[in-house]
């Protein structure tokens, strides 16, 4: 198959500048977020580790996220209980939290727009 992974997720936003900056202040995630194997970085472009990813379509009438959203973004995380502390220190809801045996851990946050965003902390492999 051509299609090695994902290069990129796109979406609206009302003031992009804002939800940026708050993905990036709070999250880690976006254009300049971590370096490339030369140690470098780029406005553009977050440089992610590696790890599983899930692509997975739900049913139309999943109530697993909001009816009027067509996604929710999932996030791979490192140590989701600190993260956790973190985001209520900085008056960030957190809407759920979850274990799944063989999974992992989850916790449900809303950034500044109302976007769902599932943290996702993998059980350790081995």
């Amino acid at each position: 198959m051509p299609v090695i992974g994902m290069g990129g997720y796109f979406f609206r936003a009302k003031d992009p500048p804002a939800l940026k900056a708050w993905y990036k202040a709070h999250l880690g995630v976006g254009g300049g977020c971590g370096t490339d194997e030369s140690g470098r970085s780029n406005e553009w472009v977050w440089f992610t580790a590696g790890g599983p990813m899930v692509f997975e379509p739900f049913k139309h009438d999943t109530d697993y996220f909001p009816a009027d959203r067509t996604a929710m973004i999932n996030l791979r995380v490192d140590g989701l209980e600190a993260l956790v502390a973190d985001l209520r220190a900085a008056g960030i809801e957190i809407t759920r939290e979850e274990n799944m045996d063989g999974v992992g851990r989850f916790a449900h946050i809303h950034d500044p727009e109302g976007n769902l965003i599932e943290l996702w902390e993998p059980e350790p492999r081995g």
